[in-house]
C-alpha cells in the first residue's frame, strides 16, 4: 500500500484535547473517526457485563483457550470508547489469536480518579473468574493450563491498566503473560521535562493537551501518585513484574518517559522492550488505512504473543518485511 502520512496524521490529531475543544465534540470526533461498521478478520464480537461494566468480547475465529486479552483504550482520560478502539482490539485480538474484553469504563471529567480505574478492576475480576471457569470445564484433557492474560492500553489508558497492576494481589498478578502498552502516558508531575521543554516533534499531542487531560482527570495532589503517575512507582509495586513491551513512534513528547519506565524495570531485574519506529507519530497503529507501518507492528505483536521469545523468526521476518517497505 502507499502511505499517506499526512491523512494518518490528519486522523490521529482527533485524539488531541485542548481547552479549545468541547469534550463532547472529542468523543464525537474519536467516535467518528475511528469506528467502524465493520470488524477485520472475520471476529464475532458480543457485548457483556463483567463486574457490572458493560464489555466487548472480541473473539476471532481462532483463540487459545486459556488466553484472553484486556484491553484499557485511550482518550485523555475523558473520551474513547467500545466503538472507536472495536476494529483496533479486533485486529490485536486476530493477530495473538486471543479472545479480547473491551471495557466501557466510567470517563472524567464526571467521572474522576478513580472511577474509572475501579470498574476496570471490577472488569478485570469477573473476566479473570470466568476464565477460570471456563478452563475447570475444559473437556480438552489438558489440566496443567492455567488462566493467561494480555494486559493492553494506550496512552491514558496506560496509567489505567499499570494502576490496575500494581493493585493486584500476586496469584492475579502471576497470571499476566505480557503487557503491551502503546504510546504510554507514564508520569504527569510538574518537574516532568515534557512541561518544561521548548522541544516540540510530536505531530500529534502537546504538553500543554496532556496538562489539561490530567487536569480533567484529577485534582493536582493526585499527579505523582503512582496509580496516576506510573513513573513515580517504588520497588514494592514493581516486584514480580510481567513482561512489557511498549509500542510507539519515533516522534513522541512521551519517549523519554518510556525510556526511564523500561530502565527502572530493567535494573530491578524486569524484562521490557521499548520497540521505536522510526518516523512514526503516537498511535500510528490505528491509521491503518493509511500506514503500512500500522499493519506491521499489530503483526509484531501477534509474533510476541504467539512466538516463543523476541527472536523468534516470524519477528525477524516483520523487521526485514519494514526494511524493504
Amino acid at each position: 500500500m502507499n502511505n499517506d502520512r499526512r491523512a494518518a496524521v490528519k486522523k490521529l490529531k482527533n485524539l488531541y484535547l485542548s481547552p479549545k475543544i468541547e469534550i463532547a465534540d472529542l468523543r464525537r470526533r474519536i467516535d467518528e473517526a475511528f469506528s467502524a461498521v465493520f470488524l477485520p478478520n472475520n471476529v464475532d464480537c458480543e457485548e457483556r457485563l463483567c463486574g457490572g461494566v458493560k464489555c466487548d468480547v472480541i473473539s476471532p475465529v481462532m483463540f487459545s483457550s486459556n488466553r484472553v486479552l484486556l484491553y484499557i483504550h485511550g482518550g485523555s482520560f475523558v473520551a474513547g470508547s467500545r466503538s472507536s478502539y472495536r476494529p483496533f482490539v479486533a485486529a490485536l485480538a486476530n493477530a495473538t489469536a486471543s479472545k479480547a474484553y473491551l471495557p466501557e469504563f466510567r470517563l472524567a471529567p464526571a467521572h474522576p480518579f478513580p472511577a474509572g480505574l475501579e470498574d476496570i478492576q471490577d472488569a478485570f475480576q469477573a473476566l479473570f473468574a470466568e476464565l477460570e471457569t471456563a478452563l475447570s470445564m475444559s473437556s480438552d484433557g489438558d489440566s496443567e493450563k492455567k488462566p493467561e492474560v494480555l494486559l493492553m492500553a494506550d496512552t491514558s489508558g496506560a496509567s489505567l491498566a499499570l494502576a490496575l497492576l500494581f493493585g493486584l494481589k500476586e496469584e492475579f498478578r502471576s497470571a499476566i503473560r505480557q503487557v503491551v502498552l502503546f504510546s504510554p502516558w507514564l508520569d504527569f508531575s510538574p518537574e516532568n521535562d515534557m512541561f518544561t521543554s521548548k522541544k516540540v516533534s510530536d505531530e500529534v499531542f502537546t504538553a500543554d493537551s496532556v496538562r489539561y487531560s490530567i487536569e480533567n482527570y484529577t485534582h493536582k495532589e493526585n499527579w505523582q501518585n503512582p496509580l496516576v503517575s506510573p513513573l513515580k512507582a517504588g520497588r514494592d509495586l514493581l516486584f514480580n513484574f510481567p513482561p512489557v513491551y511498549i509500542q510507539m513512534g519515533e516522534k513522541e513528547i512521551f519517549y523519554d518517559d518510556a525510556v526511564m519506565f523500561q530502565a527502572m524495570l530493567r535494573n530491578l531485574g524486569r524484562k521490557c522492550e521499548l520497540d521505536v519506529w522510526k518516523g512514526m507519530m503516537p498511535m500510528f497503529q490505528m491509521a491503518d488505512e493509511y500506514l503500512s507501518e500500522a499493519h506491521l507492528a499489530v503483526e509484531k505483536i501477534g509474533a510476541l504473543i504467539t512466538a516463543k521469545d523476541y527472536s523468534d523468526e516470524s519477528v525477524r521476518e516483520i523487521q526485514l518485511e519494514l526494511e524493504r517497505n
